[in-house]
């Protein structure tokens, strides 16, 4: 990342924060599947309201609509009557309880019936402390997610992102749907691109802490981080091989921004590529034998790919005169980048093997585009009504899910990865 950009970013930093979210679904899906999802017997006396955590889950990715169950309790072991639920046009239905057990722990357990078909698709159950109920509850949704669509669920994931409040800037680590931030690091110094490693235990970031930008990688269980870049000027933009042992990153050591690779626990960098213009924002893709970056050869901010083994860097974006912010599917089929039109920054998705474009956004100040590991969702982080706020999108642009900070200004955002 140059440093225009980053005094660009950091210029977004101005509003007052919060690491709490509501999300906020909207627009149209015509393929939805109807879905019911009854309060969990327990949810009463739970902590957490295990059914209502799941239906917001569904509905966030675009692929379900929620039935009204007319507070109905449910759970696991009723047998129910399908022809209520065909009555209300449901083709799914999920219940389950939440108990409390002798030793303080909550077991939860669900059950997923195809209504159409009258079967039980099956169930299963967690046992977990409180502080974890909403964890089990988005596993919950993972396994309903992937017993109707086949497509592995990302509701357990996590997202990573930067706010700042005052002079103070935090890295906040928090679930898929927004909620249960945790903060990783508080400073009164710049964070800015959080970037999760494979494993999704580490996150490498830029702070500026050194009064210049130095790359460090965090444990974000311990708090434990080490300095792995800190050359001489500017060092940014740090990206994850998908093998996790190295890092792509932007540095200024020799003059100008140019590509280095290097170990992810330190060392010699390589130069990727010689070049007199301005080459930063690399991105691997998910066979790591290919960079993706953003780069002025050609006169404005472009989009190339450069093979990781070195070689002439080939132009990906052709249309509008100023693209930036790569990021790669993993399954290998969408690039989502920013792009400006008509002076508005707006999230665009590029289908790579047809080159064909669309803009999902009708925004003007979308940034930092991150796909979920299932390649189904985007976040990014935009403005809307003034305020600083994360959005995940589909692919197609239909169903968009506000991640609302109370009091705004929160950027950044990076999703992990599916922890093993």
């Amino acid at each position: 990342m140059n440093k225009l950009l980053i005094g660009f970013l950091i210029g977004l930093f101005n509003l007052s924060a919060s690491a709490q979210f509501r999300v906020e679904v909207s627009g149209v899906g015509l393929t939805q599947i109807p879905i019911a999802v009854a309060a969990f017997r327990g949810d009463a006396s739970s902590p957490q309201k295990m059914g209502g955590i799941v239906l917001a889950d569904l509905e966030r990715s675009g692929q379900f609509r929620g039935i009204d169950v007319a507070g109905a309790v449910l759970d696991e072991t009723a047998r129910p009557d399908i022809g209520v639920w065909r009555q209300k046009s449901a083709d799914a239905l999920v219940t389950g309880s939440v108990t409390r057990l002798a030793d303080g722990r909550y077991d939860v357990r669900v059950r997923l019936w195809d209504v159409v078909r009258n079967v039980d698709l099956g169930g299963e159950s967690h046992a977990v402390v409180a502080g974890d109920l909403r964890l089990a509850a988005h596993r919950v949704a993972d396994f309903v997610y992937e017993k109707l669509t086949g497509d592995k669920g990302i509701f357990s994931t996590r997202i990573a992102y930067v706010t700042k409040n005052g002079s103070s800037f935090n890295l906040w680590v928090a679930d898929a749907d927004g909620e249960n931030a945790q903060s990783a690091l508080n400073s009164p110094e710049p964070i800015i691109s959080p970037s999760w490693a494979p494993n999704g235990t580490q996150l490498a970031y830029v702070s500026f802490e050194s009064r210049k930008p130095v790359v460090y990688v965090h444990d974000v269980a311990s708090g434990k981080r080490r300095l792995v870049a800190n050359f001489r000027g500017s060092n940014s933009a740090p990206a994850w091989s998908p093998d996790g042992r190295t890092l792509a990153l932007t540095l200024t050591r020799d003059g100008g921004s140019q590509l280095y690779l290097m170990d992810a626990n330190g060392g010699e960098p390589r130069r990727l590529a010689q070049s007199s213009s301005i080459d930063t924002e690399p991105t691997f893709t998910a066979d790591g034998k290919t960079i993706y970056f953003v780069s002025d050869r050609g006169g404005s901010p472009q989009i190339y790919r450069v093979p990781v083994s070195g070689g002439n860097p080939e132009r990906v974006t052709f249309n509008g005169t100023y693209n930036i912010s790569p990021s790669l599917s993993p399954d290998g089929r969408w690039l989502a980048y920013i792009s400006r039109v008509s002076g508005a920054f707006r999230l665009h998705v590029q289908d790579l093997s047809s080159g064909a474009s669309n803009a999902l956004t009708d925004t003007s100040a979308d940034e930092n585009p991150s796909f979920s590991p299932n390649s189904r969702l985007i976040i990014y982080a935009t403005q809307q009504q003034g305020r600083e706020a994360l959005m995940t999108s589909t692919l197609d642009g239909k169903i968009k899910a506000r991640l609302a900070g109370q009091n705004g200004d929160i950027r950044e955002p990076d999703w992990g990865p599916v922890q093993k």
